[in-house]
C-alpha cells in the first residue's frame, strides 16, 4: 500500500521536487510538501480527514435566517439546521424571524405585542435593543405591517 501511495504522489507531482519542469509538465502547480503531507497518513494506513465546509459568514447566516424557507437552495436548507444546532442564539433569532414573517405576509399585526415581548425577553442584547426601538414606534410598525 505504501509503495502504491508514493507512486501515485510521484505521478501527480513528479519525482524531482517542487518547481521543477517535471512537475510543471504534470500540471500540478502546488508544492511537493503539500502532497507529501497529504499522502503521509495514507502511507501509515490512517484515514484522510473528511473535508470540512467553511462556516458561513455573518452576512450569509443572516441571509439564510431571513430568507423564506421555500426560496433557499436545498444545500442551504440542509446546512441551516446544523448551524442552528450549534448556536442557540441563532436558533432563537431564527425562530423569532420565522414568527415575524407571517405577520408581514398576512398583513396581520395582532401577534405583534406578544412577538415584541418575546423579542425583549430573548436575553440577546441586539434583539432587546431592537425590541425597544420597535416598541417605541409600535403603532408605525403595526401600520407598516397592515398596509398593503
Amino acid at each position: 500500500m505504501t509503495e502504491r501511495v508514493w507512486q501515485l504522489a510521484e505521478r501527480i507531482v513528479g519525482s524531482r521536487g517542487p518547481g521543477t519542469e517535471d512537475q510543471q509538465t504534470k500540471g500540478y502547480r502546488g508544492h511537493y510538501r503539500r502532497v507529501k503531507m497529504t499522502v503521509a497518513p495514507l502511507s501509515r494506513g490512517l484515514p484522510i480527514d473528511e473535508p470540512r465546509e467553511r462556516p458561513p459568514s455573518p452576512r450569509e447566516a443572516a441571509r439564510w435566517i431571513t430568507a423564506h424557507p421555500l426560496r433557499r437552495s436545498p444545500h442551504i436548507n440542509e446546512r441551516l439546521p446544523r448551524l442552528l444546532e450549534h448556536c442557540p442564539e441563532l436558533k432563537l433569532t431564527h425562530a423569532l424571524v420565522r414568527r415575524f414573517a407571517p405577520m408581514v405576509d398576512n398583513q396581520d399585526a395582532a401577534p405583534l405585542p406578544g412577538w415584541l415581548r418575546d423579542l425583549a425577553q430573548s436575553g440577546l442584547a441586539p434583539l432587546t435593543g431592537l425590541a425597544g426601538a420597535l416598541h417605541e414606534d409600535r403603532h408605525a410598525v403595526a401600520q407598516g405591517i397592515t398596509t398593503p
